[in-house]
């Protein structure tokens, strides 16, 4: 078992000698905002760099929203079954991953879960709790989205075979931070660090040949604090837990993370999961996927499929005592 300082070794760099310039850009952006740590040479068309970073996240939200009710998602949510549906490219790219990662989770991960963060009181389809819509949306067929959903990649066009209520927000921030660092990539600018809430993706680490630092969060209500520090160079972080986003419903505590095998909230899960993965869309998936299927059984996906993952689980009562069940690719 690695340690959380083992996970945050990275090979270090040499520094570059070519002057650079530490630049930060950040914006709204889901409800929450964006930043842009980055490094770029005096000639850097800053204005034109804002302007690129905040049109890249304003489309994620304008397709994947569930706050917006003329989202392309929310407009495919009220679309017929059976019936084709067009859909953007950034869309179609997160579609495909979701059904996939889904596939591979063993639906652990599933965006067919609309309708239950709805009668729940999260997202933007939320509703005053109430039993009756809790026990109707638990009866439901609850169909994994990787069963009923049908891609066609090459027209970009998505159709459901059951009624289904898709929600991205377990996906979504990761892919609008993977965005964010195509962008800065597509003007040359190789030292960043990009973020949305707690998913972010480093590049080069910095110039100097440091790594780029994350502080990974204690799993404590009510207050932030450091549990500690992952270094990194080139990939990504995304942490899903149950300390952020809750409701509170007869005194229980609820967290936001839906767990499609009981069609209601995680109610025995680890406190949190930290993944490190490739691309920001992957590591915020596999962490709602892993935080669902808990350390035990998910030994054999973080081996197969390549991640690193980090559990932190709170003892019963215990709200600030934390243990660690760490596990990696190289276990």
């Amino acid at each position: 078992m690695k340690t959380l300082t083992e996970l945050s070794e990275r090979p270090r760099f040499a520094p570059i000698s070519v002057p650079l310039d530490r630049q930060v850009i950040s914006g709204p952006t889901m409800g929450t905002r964006y930043s842009a740590v980055f490094y770029a040479p005096p000639t850097a068309d800053l204005p034109e760099l804002r302007r690129e970073l905040q049109a890249a996240v304003d489309a994620v939200d304008a397709q994947m929203s569930t706050w917006k009710p003329d989202s392309h998602l929310m407009r495919f949510n009220r679309a017929p079954t059976n019936s084709w549906f067009p859909v953007p490219r950034q869309l179609a790219t997160v579609l495909a991953a979701a059904i996939d990662i889904g596939r591979q989770s063993n639906g652990a991960f599933d965006i067919g879960v609309g309708d239950l963060v709805a009668v729940w009181g999260f997202g933007g389809g939320s509703q005053n709790h109430r039993n009756d819509d809790v026990a109707a949306a638990r009866a439901g067929a609850g169909i994994p989205a990787h069963l009923c959903l049908e891609l066609d990649p090459g027209q970009r066009h998505i159709r459901k075979r059951a009624e289904i209520s898709l929600d991205l927000s377990g996906i979504a921030k990761g892919f609008g931070v993977d965005e964010l660092a195509g962008v800065l990539l597509a003007h040359g600018i190789a030292h960043f660090l990009v973020s949305i809430d707690g998913e972010l993706r480093a590049s080069g680490g910095k110039p100097d040949g440091s790594p780029w630092r994350v502080a990974v969060e204690r799993p404590d209500v009510g207050r932030r604090a450091a549990q500690g520090v992952i270094e990194l160079t080139d990939g990504a972080v995304a942490t899903s837990g149950d300390y952020r986003h809750f409701v509170d419903i007869g005194g229980i505590r609820y967290a936001h993370t839906m767990d499609p095998r009981r069609r209601m909230p995680l109610a025995d899960g680890p406190a949190a999961v930290t993944v490190l993965a490739e691309t920001c869309m992957a590591a915020d998936a596999w962490a709602t996927a892993l935080l669902v299927l808990g350390p035990a059984a998910s030994g054999e996906i973080v081996s197969t499929y390549g991640l690193e993952a980090l559990f932190t689980e709170r003892p019963p009562g215990v709200a600030a005592t934390t243990t660690q069940h760490p596990i990696s690719k190289e276990d």
